[in-house]
């Protein structure tokens, strides 16, 4: 059914986690209507190229982590409430799933405090992409009991009883913007003596040509992965179903070690000048 539009809205829609062909038939039809579209870095330009209307302009608002060029949130909200201001279809296209690990409750309270329309369209997360692109199913019978979406991006984050619980439970981990924390994160569940059957996993640009997948016992990180450079955006799953990648992998590792992904370039400021006579900005 072809979505209802009203001017002057808000679509905060998933791009999916890489793969072009895992957005949704909703995300696609909305970019195919867009007036705007305020794109993270984490979309595929690929996808943007073949869903997104030729008369839509393009704003990449990504963040980087500290890295480089970033967009402040407050930049994204204020972009968001103009355009939509204006009368103008605007799509905010999130990386991977629109609520997991995302600001999206700064852009809604922003939307509902100046009366925006918006509308809210999920999508594949990083957790599905990642396991089902590297063959590990997340909550397979016998090996896991449930599956839990974490992050270890500041190392305040989870208490020192929560990781003993972690460590003892039989839920498959799944842990998002944890690449540069990842010795300590290793560190944790050895000093809370997990199980040695439950794997490490670490998953690198999954669902894309340049997906890599490394495994090890998390008693042998130090010495097989703690040196290897891992290229964002990365995706940590700890437990038994990690056992079951050898089995069931389908997809070879990238050939190349590339960001699929590329760093932004350009301010936003300079981004929305430029983009007034172009469908497209170039990140490269």
């Amino acid at each position: 059914m072809k979505p209802q539009i009203n001017t002057g809205k808000v679509i905060l829609a998933a791009a999916g986690p890489g793969d072009p062909e895992l957005v949704t038939v909703k995300t696609a039809k909305y970019l195919q209507l867009a007036d705007i579209v305020l794109a993270d870095r984490l979309v595929s330009e690929q996808m943007l190229n073949t869903y997104a209307s030729q008369h839509a302009e393009i704003i990449y608002v990504g963040k980087q982590c500290r890295r480089g060029i970033s967009t402040p949130q407050q930049t994204i909200n204020e972009l968001m409430i103009a355009h939509a201001a204006k009368g103008k279809l605007v799509v905010r296209l999130k990386g991977g799933d629109v609520s997991i690990f995302s600001n999206i409750l700064d852009e809604l309270e922003s939307l509902v405090q100046n009366n925006i329309p918006y509308e809210i369209v999920p999508g594949v997360t990083a957790a599905l992409g990642a396991a089902g692109y590297a063959g590990i199913p997340l909550t397979a019978r016998g090996y896991a009991t449930g599956v839990r979406f974490l992050t270890y991006y500041k190392t305040d984050v989870i208490s020192e009883n929560y990781w003993k619980e972690l460590a003892a439970t039989d839920d498959t981990l799944v842990f998002y913007m944890s690449s540069e924390t990842l010795p300590l994160l290793v560190e944790k569940f050895t000093k809370h003596q997990i199980d040695s059957s439950k794997l490490l996993a670490i998953v690198e640009q999954a669902t894309t040509p340049m997906q890599q997948v490394h495994t090890c016992s998390l008693y042998e990180y130090d010495a097989t992965l703690k040196d290897t450079v891992l290229l964002s955006p990365t995706l940590i799953i700890i437990g038994k179903v990690v056992a079951l990648h050898q089995q069931f992998s389908w997809l070879k590792n990238g050939l190349s070690k590339e960001y699929y992904f590329k760093p932004l370039t350009a301010k936003v400021s300079d981004i929305s000048e430029n983009n007034k006579a172009k469908k497209h900005v170039s990140r490269a």
